[in-house]
């Protein structure tokens, strides 16, 4: 199907690359504007990735693209043809565009897997990526002591906030019986499968991946531990996250088979314990927190929600009580022996649930609520990306004797 370039095109400032130089022919700008084409769910050129198996200007001034997609009825191949027919359009000398779409064989997806992995091959284990030494990925797991605080909530708002503030971010549902993640980001989508490799779906900018996904309707998860742990590895190894700054994993309650798995698989997990003011949820909370002194990890801090309610004339009212966030705070820094920050108080808002339900996080449904500028409040205070040292040089001189 022939897409033609819109009336007063050739006035239109060309892609990037595509201007108009000595020795710069028409087949190297289109060349160039194809690869300023991301791919949907990998978001890098498509170039790079070997999908375009040709693009070949015919007489006519019409661009005819061979491009392979990763699996037959990819569900972003009309995002393909939109993005690449914009790009050649602006091609001077283009007048139309026409698409092909073909398969790649497992060969080219196995090349594709190899390459997406950084070499390897193919009988090679999956590793965790954010497991190995130099990962620049800040890696927090949000837990509770009991259900029913706002711990999904909590960790879909910090991560559109996250998203938001420019940062690469990824969600994990690790809450394998009471999974909610998918609802909470409004989105129904499935991931891709490339030969070994889960490409995530994308919600608000954020890479999500749960068990929900792949049951068939609400149908209930009967696992016991071993299964819970294999599912959190694949989770964490099988999916094609990128180059992230924040991963976030939303835990089930307590301190279970699948928190134990988590300090195996990811030792450098940061905790954010999240409880209410409530002073029977705050007891809880000190103990989901203190597992981290047994599994080594760092505690990031503590987020209390449903802090309070705010009345219409301007007054709170404490429905949970108060100061329970602060006391996990206090009791987890005597217990770890190193400070835990209170990260944030959380109000109580009906327009969390509403925007929840919607599938549209608060902080960006309405960023001027008082809930959104606090959960904003706490996600300024974890978009900080974790520095390496691998590679740099350290300006180290010997010192002459």
């Amino acid at each position: 199907m022939s897409a033609p370039a819109a009336p007063g095109r050739a006035a239109a400032s060309p892609v990037p690359g595509s201007e108009a130089r000595p020795g710069n022919s028409v087949e190297e700008a289109i060349q160039a504007a194809l690869a300023t084409v991301d791919d949907p769910e990998i978001r890098r050129p498509i170039t790079e990735l070997g999908m375009v198996r040709s693009a070949v200007l015919g007489a006519d001034s019409t661009v005819r693209v061979e491009l392979l997609l990763t699996v037959a009825g990819c569900p972003l191949r009309d995002k393909l043809r939109s993005d690449i027919t914009s790009a050649l359009a602006a091609v001077p000398g283009v007048t139309g565009v026409e698409i092909d779409f073909g398969v790649m064989t497992p060969e080219q997806r196995q090349a594709l897997q190899t390459r997406l992995r950084g070499g390897g091959g193919a009988t090679e284990e999956p590793v965790i990526p954010f497991a190995q030494p130099g990962s620049r990925t800040r890696v927090y797991a949000v837990a509770s002591g009991k259900g029913g605080v706002g711990k999904s909530s909590v960790t879909v708002n910090l991560a559109a906030a996250l998203a938001a503030k420019g940062l690469s971010v990824g969600v994990v549902d690790a809450d394998i019986y009471g999974h909610s993640v998918p609802r909470m980001l409004g989105t129904e989508a499935r991931p891709t499968r490339v030969e070994d490799m889960i490409m995530p779906p994308q919600a608000h900018g954020v890479k999500l991946i749960s068990i929900g996904m792949f049951t068939a309707g609400n149908a209930a998860v009967v696992w016991r531990g071993p299964m819970l742990h294999r599912a959190l590895q694949q989770f964490l190894a099988d999916v094609y996250w990128g180059d992230l700054d924040v991963l976030l994993l939303d835990l089930p309650p307590g301190t279970g088979d699948v928190a134990i798995s988590l300090a195996q698989l990811l030792p450098n997990a940061e905790v954010l314990v999240v409880t209410t003011p409530q002073t029977a949820a705050a007891e809880v909370a000190e103990r989901a927190g203190a597992i981290a002194l047994q599994t080594h990890q760092r505690l990031a801090g503590v987020v209390e929600n449903m802090s309070w309610l705010e009345l219409p004339d301007g007054s709170r009212m404490e429905v949970f009580g108060s100061g329970g966030g602060a006391t996990v705070a206090e009791s987890l820094t005597r217990v770890i022996g190193a400070q835990v920050p209170l990260l944030g108080q959380i109000p109580l808002d009906t327009r969390v649930r509403e925007a929840g339900d919607n599938g549209i996080p608060i902080v960006l449904a309405d960023p001027d609520a008082p809930a959104a500028q606090a959960l904003n409040a706490v996600a300024d205070r974890l978009a900080v990306r974790r520095e390496t040292l691998l590679g740099k040089s350290l300006g180290l001189r010997p010192v002459g004797r």
